[in-house]
């Protein structure tokens, strides 16, 4: 997957990479550990928050905003982007059905097929935590396909594509077949807990707001994940210096 010629690579504080960045957007890596946004309980420690501070230059009185358009979970690393207006995040939002959207992720077990769809309504409890269900009145409609990319001793890796951006959608619809995502202590706490989580966001590609141009942006494979599964070269992976 091809990323922009005209891309720069530039690392900000707590592990976030700047791959790309024009008059309108932002594409960043972000590490696992890492909030998209703040929360009640953290206000800085976020993407969103270093990111603000990077586009204003430390300045507290820059007027200069930054808007969300998507999230990623605080241990699932990888691809985020995010507007410089809210014209951008309204194009970028409009058109998200058609932004495609990998993963990786390690999960217990062996699967029964090498490929398939997930499909199910998912709804959020009291607790924040998200579950199936079959009605269709209490749960919104989420589709996530996979593919087996390579099996090892006790895990298997996978590519996962969303159909639907739903919270929590890929860690909740894979422990539901019984292959939990590897360090999910949330959705699969029956298994022996790991450090991490075994989930990246490993590729976006999109249409410009304002351009109309492809965009496409690819990362490199975190080393936890070889510690897992052992080596290989995903399809189309290109490394970042």
């Amino acid at each position: 997957m091809r990323k922009p010629s005209h891309s720069k690579t530039r690392h900000l504080p707590k592990g976030l990479v700047l791959l790309y960045e024009d008059k309108d957007i932002l594409v960043v890596d972000k590490p696992a550990g890492l909030l998209t946004v703040a929360t009640e309980t953290e206000k800085e420690r976020t993407a969103h928050f270093l990111l603000t501070e990077y586009i204003r230059k430390g300045c507290g009185r820059s007027r200069k905003r930054l808007y969300v358009v998507h999230r990623l979970d605080r241990d699932t690393s990888g691809l985020l982007i995010f507007a410089k207006s809210e014209e951008a995040k309204d194009r970028l939002q409009a058109r998200w059905k058609q932004t495609e959207k990998k993963y990786l992720a390690i999960v217990h077990g062996k699967c029964e097929k090498r490929s398939g769809m997930i499909t199910s309504y998912l709804a959020e409890d009291s607790a924040y935590n998200v579950y199936e269900t079959s009605d269709s009145t209490k749960g919104k409609l989420a589709q996530t396909v996979y593919t087996v990319l390579k099996e090892a001793k006790s895990f298997t890796l996978l590519e996962v594509s969303l159909l639907t951006g739903r919270k929590n959608q890929i860690r909740v619809h894979l422990a539901a077949i019984g292959h939990p995502v590897v360090g999910d202590q949330r959705y699969g706490k029956e298994y022996k807990a790991r450090h991490h989580l075994a989930l990246h966001a490993r590729s976006i590609s999109f249409t410009h707001p304002f351009s109309g141009e492809p965009q496409s942006f690819d990362t490199k494979v975190p080393e936890y994940f070889y510690t897992l599964v052992g080596h290989w070269e995903p399809v189309n992976q290109r490394r970042t210096n």
